[in-house]
């Protein structure tokens, strides 16, 4: 099958264009919901980053997560420097990055949220450190510190993943503002 031909516009229609654009982008974006607005266009999966705490267990819903470097296995995240929890996560020397499965929504949303006991009721194992590693993700991976790095108003985790494990299942995204379900290749190819 031949490759779809782009519907080219004239000239002076791609000037006009390219002017707007830049127009829009040479000042500081000042309103924080475009800036929110323009970043839901991306697709990111959903993850519950979990620690032991001095007082039990402490987690949040992240959708701030991507892979760094295979060569040591590093991963990176992060977590706003108002959060309750920050201090905790930046004392733990281990946590654990939980990939949900497309069937979780109603745990990212508990865990998104402030509530008396993020982890009551919730099915669990603990990883060699003590981090909760939730039952029925499609991901776990085990991490220890490698690095932190105050940004902006958010603070930056670095994790070295020392181990990781996983299952074929659809999983969880988040786009446009609203969770979403993904595939799994492994899955389509049960079909």
């Amino acid at each position: 099958m031949a490759p779809k031909m782009l519907r080219r516009f004239p000239a002076s229609a791609t000037r006009e264009r390219a002017m707007t654009i830049r127009k829009r982008q040479e000042g500081p974006i000042t309103a924080e919901r475009q800036f929110r607005n323009a970043l839901a266009q991306f697709a990111t999966g959903v993850t519950i980053i979990t620690a032991r705490a001095i007082h039990g267990f402490v987690g949040f819903t992240g959708n701030s997560f991507n892979s760094v470097s295979l060569d040591p296995p590093l991963v990176i995240w992060s977590l706003a420097r108002q959060s309750r929890s920050l201090a905790a996560f930046q004392a733990a020397e281990r946590y654990a990055v939980n990939v949900l499965a497309s069937d979780q929504v109603a745990l990212a949303r508990r865990f998104s949220r402030p509530h008396l006991d993020r982890f009551a009721g919730v099915a669990f194992r603990l990883d060699e450190s003590g981090a909760p590693l939730i039952e029925g993700c499609t991901a776990w991976l085990e991490c220890r510190h490698h690095a932190l790095h105050p940004t902006g108003d958010h603070m930056l985790f670095i994790g070295e993943v020392v181990a990781a494990s996983y299952r074929s299942v659809p999983p969880l995204l988040w786009h446009g503002g609203a969770f979403r379900i993904g595939s799994s290749a492994a899955a389509k190819r049960r079909r």
